[in-house]
């Protein structure tokens, strides 16, 4: 079973094995961590937050772009999708990719995939699916201070590195206990 992450209609929709789910968000969650700026970005956070498989289930994870609450305006949805376009590029330019501990090899490609259908994707002024997104009242705010990357915090404890394991921290090397959450302020809009 596997998960689909929808382009908005369009046949650009990325397909994903359990395994090249949990690769492609990995990397999406050590590019978002590092970039999440402004309240929408940690809303963001949040919806990758809510794809981790360990926590949620395998083959139960992925969203479509369309179900995201994009911003009322459009320059809040150009901003939106420029973020998103952002997180994406730094993913594909393997930011921090030496601490996972493992290689993956197909994720550059499942990342230009999903790059063509963000860029392709005209973010409607209201989602389809309300339910989806989270609100600002969930937004990931927290760091996992372990693992230096956004904690998912409210939704559970610790961050998808803590319940995956998949990412060598400083912390992890050197034999450690981990380190509590520790709260980011909440920007501007």
């Amino acid at each position: 079973m596997g998960n689909v992450f929808g382009s908005g209609g369009t046949s650009n929709d990325l397909y994903l094995s359990n395994g090249g789910t949990a690769a492609f968000l990995d990397v999406l969650w050590l590019a978002v961590s590092d970039l999440a700026r402004r309240p929408w970005d940690f809303r963001f956070a949040a919806l990758l937050a809510l794809q981790d498989q360990t926590v949620m289930g395998r083959g139960v994870v992925g969203f479509d772009l369309e179900d995201i609450d994009w911003g009322a305006t459009p320059a809040e949805r150009a901003r939106a999708k420029d973020f998103v376009l952002q997180v994406i590029d730094l993913a594909l330019d393997r930011h921090r990719w030496d601490e996972l501990s493992y290689e993956p090899p197909y994720v550059p490609g499942y990342l230009q995939q999903y790059r063509v259908a963000v860029e392709a994707f005209t973010p409607p002024p209201h989602p389809v699916d309300k339910e989806v997104f989270p609100g600002p009242d969930m937004a990931v705010t927290a760091s996992c201070v372990r693992h230096r990357v956004l904690d998912a915090q409210p939704y559970w404890e610790g961050c998808v590195f803590c319940t995956g394991g998949t990412m060598r921290s400083p912390a992890d090397r050197a034999g450690e206990e981990p380190a509590t959450a520790v709260q980011r302020p909440r920007g501007d809009s």
